[in-house]
């Protein structure tokens, strides 16, 4: 398969051993009663593997209805895939799920939502602070709070549960560019964190402009996750985001889905270059 016959939506991609392996939600109905996720894999990032199923989201309950934004990160000998479910209660909630392996299965791990309880949340990412601390960063969303905001909350060392209270960092509508939608709603999704080789550490995030789904750029002061940071210009404006970025050996590429349009959407790779103190 090429990327062109791939629709998903917020592509995630890890790099191990010769293989890429890409993740991302089932775009039919933007995500909402798929079953679960798929995993492609491919050694040149061009052709790729037919899907194959990583979790199954009816056996375990948790296909009531969104099914959205798997990533998988490897953390203490295991392959941990946070993705965001419909909980019980009617509210969005980001998940862990557990596997050995890259291509699954997968099963659930966290205790119920990693998110806070009473509040609409999805696209939770992992962090991992310099001591070593977990964290997930995540989207306190639109559909709550009008105007959605970006928070973190820290996890428990196995990641199973969150812990105290989440730490609003920005809300949409503070960002200068950002556009409404949907009349005086402000979006915010698919926060990612990345660290520059000079230790700089930056979160990617998208939100619109114009209309156009978009990839903006955060920088933070001193290296660590906190209220103290930087808006720099947006990485993408032409109608691609909810992307993340990964390293194949000596390069760095970041990968978003493009268009933003239900059953049109695709995995775009786009090389970027880590300049220390800002991306490119």
């Amino acid at each position: 398969m090429k990327c062109s016959d791939i629709n998903i939506r917020d592509p995630f991609v890890v790099y191990k051993d010769g293989t890429y392996y890409m993740y991302g939600t089932r775009a039919a109905n933007f995500g909402q009663g798929t079953g679960g996720f798929d995993v492609y894999t491919s050694t040149d990032l061009e052709t790729w593997s037919d899907p194959i199923p990583c979790f199954d989201s009816e056996k375990y309950g948790m296909n009531r209805c969104v099914n959205w934004a798997p990533e998988v990160h490897e953390y203490k000998g295991a392959y941990y895939m946070f993705a965001t479910f419909t909980r019980k209660c009617g509210l969005r909630a980001t998940f862990v799920l557990r596997s050995d392996s890259l291509l699954g299965p997968f099963v659930p791990h966290s205790k119920s939502g990693v998110t806070p309880t009473e509040w609409e949340c999805l696209d939770g990412t992992l962090y991992i602070a310099p001591n070593g601390d977990p964290y997930i960063v995540f989207c306190h969303e639109h559909t709550q709070i009008i105007d959605g905001t970006i928070c973190y909350r820290r996890l428990s060392e196995d990641l199973s549960e969150g812990i105290g209270e989440a730490t609003v960092l920005f809300n949409a509508a503070s960002v200068e560019g950002v556009d409404p939608v949907m009349g005086d709603h402000f979006v915010t999704d698919g926060p990612f964190m990345f660290r520059s080789e000079t230790g700089e550490l930056f979160m990617i995030w998208s939100s619109f402009v114009q209309g156009r789904y978009a990839e903006y750029l955060v920088k933070f002061a001193g290296g660590e996750l906190g209220r103290n940071f930087e808006h720099l210009d947006p990485l993408v404006t032409s109608d691609g985001g909810h992307g993340m970025i990964f390293h194949s050996g000596d390069k760095l590429y970041l990968t978003f889905h493009s268009p933003n349009a239900s059953g049109q959407e695709h995995p775009v790779f786009l090389a970027i270059q880590d300049m220390g103190n800002c991306l490119v």
